[in-house]
């Protein structure tokens, strides 16, 4: 009876879900609409609907209900009562290993293919494995931390008095269970910031010196902002974005983090930013660049159905245009950070290709992260250096 009616909640949600709509945004207020729903149902629909959308494009002829019994089996590994009330047979193999699960789901539904979780394959960045790149789907990423340096004993000293199972990545960067209430361990002061493994190396590219000028120029919450001050805390700051809200949202990041000096600048770089900064010249450039985030649906697997490969051309032509509108501050010799969260070679290594041929740029080292086989994003980093 329990199994059923957490099926009747899951069809009721997934019909209200509006297909545009990011998960995150939406659940909060239907909770909200629906009060009568405890902490536990809570809890199962969240899962349930998330492993449904971890399925992707794959049996997409299949009524919701067969979908979310197939996605329930590929991600998990411990029996659940839903998954042996319904498919009993499924639930009996929870524990075998990804790659058999993958042939025994083919047995239950003869068209279930692994290439139509992420249908998008042939666009993948050289060098990504894309079995486990996909298989990498059905596993829900870890929340990462990176700690402040100096109070690495303090965190990890409140997270293990709260039974809180921690990962130590690097000697600032933490793996947490995703979930994990951290606003309730550390009601105050939190000395760490809520970052993607993958994000914080990408700071090892930056390599800043001291009294420099840098420019973060598609700031967002200030992420690669505050990895740069940290590595050099003399440093010369401009910030820049798009959005009025988000520089307002940055301020705060920046002065909790105690960067007061900085300049920021409300820019849209696809137009040309002369009349702002026609007299700057800068010794860095970080370009985090606008991208598809397609190395981020691990943690927004709902974006697999929304996307159409033909966005990957629109975000290339941006990242074209906007780096070039910004490289152009650089002084000779110095580095242009160029970071995307995608796993698209046509954002990746063509971009860097063009800037190459373009933009007076030579590629010094370039990375792709594959989190995937960390339980983290998948991002791009390059660093070029403009020709003398």
């Amino acid at each position: 009876m329990r199994a059923e009616n957490q099926l009747r909640t899951f069809l009721a949600l997934l019909k209200e879900y509006p297909a545009e709509t990011p998960l995150y945004k939406f659940l909060p207020g239907y909770f909200r609409l629906h009060k009568k729903m405890g902490s536990t149902d809570r809890k199962v629909a969240l899962r349930l609907v998330y492993n449904y959308f971890r399925l992707g494009k794959a049996l997409v002829n299949h009524p919701p209900e067969e979908r979310l019994f197939a996605a329930e089996f590929l991600c998990n590994n411990q029996e659940n009562s839903f998954l042996s009330f319904f498919k009993p047979e499924l639930a009996a193999q929870i524990a075998i290993p990804a790659e058999e699960k993958i042939f025994v789901l083919q047995k239950e539904y003869p068209d279930f293919k692994l290439e139509d979780v992420f249908p998008f394959t042939g666009y993948l960045s050289a060098g990504i494995d894309q079995i486990l790149f996909l298989q990498s789907f059905f596993i829900q990423p870890d929340l990462f931390i990176r700690i402040q340096k100096g109070h690495e004993f303090q965190v990890k000293q409140t997270l293990a008095a709260a039974d809180v199972v921690f990962r130590q990545k690097s000697e600032q960067c933490l793996a947490l269970p995703n979930g994990t209430k951290l606003d309730r361990l550390f009601p105050m002061q939190r000395y760490f910031e809520v970052q993607d493994e993958s994000s914080q190396l990408t700071a090892q590219y930056f390599q800043p010196k001291k009294w420099e000028n840098w420019w973060d120029a598609c700031a967002a919450s200030g992420g690669k902002t505050l990895l740069l001050h940290e590595q050099e805390p003399d440093l010369k700051l401009v910030v820049s974005d798009i959005r009025e809200s988000v520089l307002d949202n940055l301020d705060e990041r920046l002065q909790l983090a105690g960067i007061k000096k900085y300049q920021k600048k409300l820019l849209d770089l696809t137009q040309n930013p002369d009349p702002i900064l026609h007299d700057y010249a800068f010794d860095g450039i970080i370009l985090d660049a606008p991208c598809t985030g397609s190395g981020t649906w691990g943690r927004t697997p709902e974006m697999i159905n929304q996307f159409n490969a033909s966005r990957i051309s629109f975000f290339q032509q941006l990242q074209k245009t906007i780096a070039l509108n910004v490289v152009k501050y650089l002084n000779p010799g110095k580095p242009l950070i160029y970071i995307t969260c995608s796993a698209f070679s046509e954002e990746n290594e063509d971009v860097v290709n063009y800037l190459v041929k373009e933009a007076r740029l030579t590629l010094e080292s370039s990375e792709l992260l594959k989190g995937y086989e960390r339980k983290s994003d998948t991002m791009f980093v390059a660093r070029l250096i403009k020709n003398l």
